[in-house]
């Protein structure tokens, strides 16, 4: 069952990505989206988001819901292993689904990586699946409802997404572009866009990978000590 979940959520995570990588090759879009690498970027950054937020946090709610984690919880294996094998099977679902997403990134957009590139791809996307992660955990420690999980789930996504897009963009201002950049979505479509660019480390590659680890502490802290194994 948790496979089945995790393939349905590997899916999701795929699907709005390559729909953007697809819708991105017509007309003007790469402009207006900022360039092939910031498309690219934005769209890993879907995935993982997508995946990790929308699919495990109600997955977990869900099977709190029903009682799987209280009978998963009263097994011989510690109560830390049952949590972990979740995590560490959502984590190698979204790496899938980020391989896929980069395939079919380069193979639209003409990018020629090397494998120094796509290794730093593949650490940059487990950072962000850990960071996304733990901002799902959190949610679903501190929300019992499941109902209330998939509804601020969505809220959540959305604002993050429209953050991360439209405050880059300058168009909210420079206030709202300075807040974008230090977001979850925003630090990670950095890290992103500049390792497909190739470019050197920067001031603001060092501020986003800090950000996105600070953001995971605290995101998993707040998950792990509000977490309930029930929903009553």
């Amino acid at each position: 069952m948790v496979l089945l979940r995790n393939t349905v959520s590997t899916l999701a995570g795929i699907f709005l990505p390559v729909m953007l990588l697809v819708a991105s090759t017509f007309g003007k879009a790469q402009a207006k989206l900022g360039g092939t690498e910031a498309i690219i970027g934005l769209a890993l950054t879907l995935g993982l988001i997508t995946s990790c937020i929308l699919g495990y946090s109600l997955a977990i709610a869900h099977d709190r819901d029903a009682g799987v984690l209280q009978r998963l919880r009263v097994t011989p294996a510690p109560a830390w292993t049952i949590m972990a094998s979740r995590l560490l099977v959502q984590v190698a679902a979204s790496l899938l689904a980020s391989v896929i997403v980069v395939v079919v990134g380069v193979t639209l957009h003409g990018l020629d990586l090397s494998a120094g590139q796509y290794a730093l791809l593949l650490a940059v996307a487990i950072l962000g699946s850990a960071m996304f992660l733990a901002l799902g955990q959190a949610l679903v420690g501190l929300v019992k409802s499941t109902s209330a999980v998939n509804a601020i789930g969505r809220l959540l996504f959305v604002f993050l997404v429209l953050l991360g897009i439209l405050g880059a963009t300058g168009i909210l201002g420079d206030t709202v572009k300075s807040i974008a950049a230090v977001s979850p979505v925003g630090a990670l479509m950095t890290l992103f866009a500049d390792v497909l660019a190739s470019s050197s480390v920067a001031d603001q590659d060092l501020v986003s990978l800090l950000v996105c680890a600070g953001y995971t502490v605290v995101f998993a802290f707040i998950g792990i000590r509000f977490f309930r194994w029930e929903s009553h």
